[in-house]
């Protein structure tokens, strides 16, 4: 069975043209789960799979990674056959910033009478979640404020990080072997973001051949960090994984 990585977008906030950073993991062709939601994100998958998700992750709330949730609702609400069934999954620490930012807007209808969570099936977790018979890891990362930002593991096969300073003590752990890491990482660093000699400073060499960079500011800033000697993601690009292992006894 195959597996990739598809990125629908690679860009920071203020990269636009290289979309906002939103990534599906393929399980044989097919698309499993949506990672993140931002500006433009849903166009991007109905263009490359003709349909909705069937399941979301968000890493946190920030709106270069949740605007769209609001045009999903609209989408799902009047999709008769996929109202209140597709699995909206983020730590339960998100939940009250995810009210706050996206659903407690007043009227989430002009018409009335529809409460925002009943279009999802809204799956709060905290250690990891179950889809489809894998079990996925999910983990703090440093952005903005502690208990704000999560990132997503299927273990042996690939880690996204969302947004993040680095994590070493983290991917240590859910990194092993030749995991594909996909690490936020821009040419200079930030108090919530990654920076190239943030990098190269804190993660052995070994971790950093297994790392692919996203949520970077342009094009030209990929190339620089290309011609650094790292792999850098490009909009659309399909990256090949490992198959998953077999989930731990203690999952879930």
């Amino acid at each position: 069975m195959n597996w990739h990585l598809h990125f629908l977008g690679v860009g920071a906030a203020h990269a636009t043209a290289l979309g906002a950073s939103a990534a599906v993991l393929e399980r044989a062709g097919e698309p499993m789960l949506l990672i993140d939601c931002g500006p433009g994100t849903l166009d991007r998958y109905t263009a490359s799979y003709g349909t909705l998700p069937d399941a979301v992750f968000i890493t946190h709330t920030h709106m270069d990674h949740v605007a769209e949730l609001e045009q999903l609702f609209i989408r799902l609400w009047f999709d008769p056959v996929r109202r209140g069934r597709m699995r909206l999954f983020t730590h339960a620490a998100l939940v009250p910033w995810l009210q706050t930012r996206v659903a407690d807007y007043p009227g989430a209808l002009a018409e009335g009478g529809v409460n925002f969570w009943e279009a999802f099936q809204l799956v709060p977790c905290s250690r990891g979640f179950w889809l489809d018979g894998c079990w996925f890891d999910v983990f703090a990362t440093r952005h903005h404020v502690p208990g704000t930002s999560y990132g997503l593991a299927l273990d042996g096969s690939f880690v996204y990080t969302g947004d993040t300073r680095p994590i070493p003590e983290v991917l240590a752990r859910h990194a092993g072997g030749a995991a594909l890491v996909a690490h936020d990482c821009g040419l200079v660093g930030n108090p919530s973001h990654t920076g190239i000699d943030d990098v190269a400073r804190e993660y052995p060499e070994a971790l950093q051949r297994q790392l692919l960079l996203y949520h970077y500011g342009s094009v030209a800033d990929g190339d620089a960090l290309a011609a650094r000697g790292f792999r850098v993601a490009m909009p659309g690009q399909r990256v090949a994984l490992l198959a998953p292992a077999a989930p731990r006894v203690d999952a879930g």
